[in-house]
């Protein structure tokens, strides 16, 4: 049986990861910017330049992360069509709903890893996925709640950038292992192709 699912390209997999990363460090100089800008009231145009180079470089990496999940979702399911996959319309749909994208979405990546292969080790790659799904929101928590409470505060700039940075190398990482599963679990699902005679 020859299967139809397709490795997700390398310049894929790694732009999303670079594309991740250098929208986390991006992150680090908006949010200082911004905090400068809040403490001093300069008027300075810089913070808006830098937010919105921000804004720039994060939609190409949600963009990216969102082509590569879609790509390993076909594979997941073709790989495991028995397995409880979701659906590409809410794979990309739900994390466009507010408040229901920091909860499903975790559920819909451990969907995929757990499809992508019998090699999935539960503990170690659903404690990756935890991980990483944590800093994300963990990160959002604290931005709503810094926001409200003590705009400008370092103590929580600190803490918002430090788990922005997390949950973008907590994401290549999960990208890598789902990848490396599926490419391996490919890799022996499509048989090689017949000697031609000579």
């Amino acid at each position: 049986m020859t299967s139809t699912a397709r490795r997700a390209p390398r310049i894929l997999v790694r732009s999303a990861q670079v594309a991740i990363a250098v929208s986390a460090v991006a992150d680090v100089f908006r949010a200082a910017a911004v905090r400068d800008d809040h403490l001093h009231r300069t008027g300075a145009s810089e913070s808006g330049f830098i937010s919105m180079v921000f804004v720039y470089l994060m939609t190409l990496a949600i963009v990216l992360f969102l082509v590569w999940l879609a790509q390993s979702r076909r594979n997941a399911q073709e790989l495991s069509p028995g397995a409880s996959v979701p659906s590409r319309g809410r794979t990309i749909g739900m994390w466009f709903v507010p408040v229901v994208n920091l909860v499903v979405t975790r559920g819909i990546v451990l969907a995929i890893g757990r499809a992508s292969s019998a090699s999935w080790e539960e503990k170690r790659d659903t404690t990756l996925v935890n991980a990483w799904w944590a800093a994300w929101v963990g990160h959002s928590l604290v931005l709503l709640v810094a926001s409200r409470v003590a705009p400008g505060s370092m103590a929580f700039l600190v803490v918002e950038e430090a788990l922005m940075i997390a949950a973008a190398v907590l994401a290549g990482l999960v990208i890598e292992r789902i990848t490396a599963l599926q490419s391996a679990a490919l890799g022996a699902a499509v048989p090689a192709e017949p000697l031609a005679q000579a």
